[in-house]
């Protein structure tokens, strides 16, 4: 084939149905773990029918979803995604016992490949590079997601100024939408069930002409055509509820990225900012603290 898996798949979610987007994003964000899918469970997870899988798997140049599996475990081989001794038993032991801590760790494992994977696209590169380049960022989560948006927000604010976490209790984001300044971006955090504020603040913002990247999770179908990048993440981890833990992780590796844009100028600012945390707040064992 001329093509890989991956790149057939990203060229399906720009020109595919609504069905082939969905199935496509979902298999992007978790291809590792594709291999151990039927036809009938991935379409019980993107909510399509069986048959529809199928024709998905022959419009991109496959017999069947079974020779698309087989062309995958080509390139990513069958070996476990559990490395280590330590990993490979506790593997072993709970796999026999049908123990779900150890689906689920295998699943996170695999999750967490896929966002380093994801870290060495050019997708990946053009966010980092405007997060470091633009005259202002402002990022946002609704739901359960805020938190993951303040913590990436409070990490940026350390490598750069003009970092914003959108107030939500405004209910207009005139802070961002009537900004004004040359080249503002907004990054926004958000996972089913979607809020529909996130799907509204990234129209307004693509009408306002602000380049916007959506993180989130592999069954978001109206992101694509809202926002710049969709940066997404797998949630299912074989438990009670969708987890967006490693949203966090990906976050992480985005404020690694960024410092790389801006190289050692940020050192000073680094500096700067802790010697106002020092002052005004303190760390245990430090001498240089608030001074009453």
């Amino acid at each position: 084939m001329t093509q890989t898996l991956r790149q057939r798949l990203q060229a399906c979610l720009e020109d595919g149905s609504k069905a082939d987007k969905a199935l496509a994003s979902y298999m992007l964000a978790r291809l590792n773990s594709v291999p151990f899918e039927t036809a009938g469970s991935l379409a019980e997870k993107v909510a399509v029918s069986e048959p529809t899988v199928g024709r998905f798997c022959r419009s991109l140049g496959y017999k069947s979803f079974k020779d698309l599996k087989e062309q995958l475990r080509q390139d990513i081989g069958d070996r476990p995604w559990l490395i280590s001794d330590r990993l490979r038993d506790f593997q072993q032991r709970s796999l026999a016992g049908e123990d779900q801590l150890a689906r689920g760790l295998q699943l996170e494992i695999s999750g967490l490949v896929a966002i380093y994977e994801l870290a060495q696209t050019d997708e990946w590169k053009r966010v980092a590079r405007r997060l470091a380049e633009a005259s202002a960022v402002y990022v946002t989560g609704f739901q359960t997601e805020r938190g993951l948006a303040q913590y990436l927000a409070n990490q940026l604010q350390y490598l750069r100024e003009g970092v914003h976490l959108v107030d939500l209790a405004g209910g207009n984001f005139a802070e961002l939408l009537l900004s004004g300044g040359p080249s503002p971006c907004l990054v926004i955090f958000e996972a089913r069930r979607y809020s529909r504020m996130a799907k509204l603040l990234a129209r307004e913002a693509k009408q306002a002409g602000i380049r916007t990247t959506l993180v989130t999770d592999a069954f978001c179908d109206w992101g694509r055509d809202l926002v710049d990048e969709v940066l997404v993440v797998s949630t299912e981890f074989n438990q009670f509820w969708d987890s967006t833990a490693q949203m966090a992780s990906l976050g992480s590796l985005l404020v690694n990225s960024v410092f790389i844009e801006l190289g050692p100028s940020v050192e000073e600012r680094l500096n700067k900012m802790a010697t106002l945390y020092s002052r005004f707040t303190g760390h245990v064992g430090d001498g240089s603290g608030p001074v009453e």
